[in-house]
C-alpha cells in the first residue's frame, strides 16, 4: 500500500506497508521541514540534539538459505545523542552532508536505514507522518520460502500452518536445517 504524502503542493510517495523512504524522498522531505525530529518505534522521540555522525553506502552481498546470491544496499544514517544538549543539526545542514556523499558514491536512490543506539545499535527503517520522521521496525524474513517450503506469514491462518510446520520439520532431526 502507498500513501502519499502532499507537502506545500509537493507529492512524496512513501511505502507504508514495507516502511521503505528511499534518499530522493528523505532529501524531498528534509527541504520541507523546520526541524528534524525522529520518533522510536515506541513512540519516545530521539533527542534533538543528536548527530548524524556518518552517512554511509552499506552493501551486504549474501547467499539465501536457497542458494541465490543476493546484494543489498541502503544508504545509512548513523544518529547518536551525547550531552552536547547545544546542538541541533538543521535540514539544511544534513542536506549539505548528504550533497557531500552523493559526491563520493553517486546519487542512486537506494533505501534509507537509520542506526541508533539504546541498550545496542538498533537498524531502523524510515517513515514520515507529516511533522515527525518515524523510526520503524525491521524484521528478518526467509528470501526462499519457495524453496524452503515454509508458508507465507501474512495472515494468522498461515502463522499456525508455519507453527505446524515448524513442530514437524524444525526438531532434532527433522531436515528443516
Amino acid at each position: 500500500m502507498r500513501v502519499y504524502l502532499y507537502n506545500w503542493n509537493r507529492k512524496i510517495v512513501v511505502n507504508k506497508k514495507s516502511n521503505v523512504m528511499n534518499l530522493s524522498a528523505f532529501k524531498t522531505l528534509l527541504s520541507q521541514v523546520s526541524a528534524i525530529n525522529f520518533v522510536l518505534p515506541n513512540g519516545s522521540q530521539v533527542p534533538n540534539h543528536f548527530h548524524v555522525t556518518e552517512v554511509g553506502l552499506t552493501t551486504k552481498q549474501f547467499v539465501d538459505c536457497g542458494g541465490t546470491l543476493r546484494t543489498d544496499k541502503v544508504v545509512n544514517f548513523q544518529v547518536w545523542s551525547t550531552t552536547d544538549f547545544d546542538h541541533r543539526l538543521e535540514p539544511a545542514k544534513l542536506l549539505n552532508i548528504i550533497s557531500i556523499f552523493e559526491k563520493h558514491f553517486g546519487n542512486e536512490d537506494h533505501e534509507v536505514e537509520v542506526e541508533y543506539q539504546s541498550e545496542t545499535i538498533g537498524r531502523y527503517g524510515l517513515n514520515f507522518n507529516g511533522i515527525n520522521f518515524l523510526l520503524t521496525e525491521k524484521q528478518t524474513n526467509c528470501l526462499a520460502s519457495d524453496q524452503c517450503g515454509i508458508p507465507d506469514l501474512g495472515t494468522k491462518s498461515t502463522l499456525v500452518a508455519a507453527e505446524s510446520y515448524a513442530n514437524a520439520c524444525c526438531s532434532p532431526g527433522g531436515g528443516c536445517c
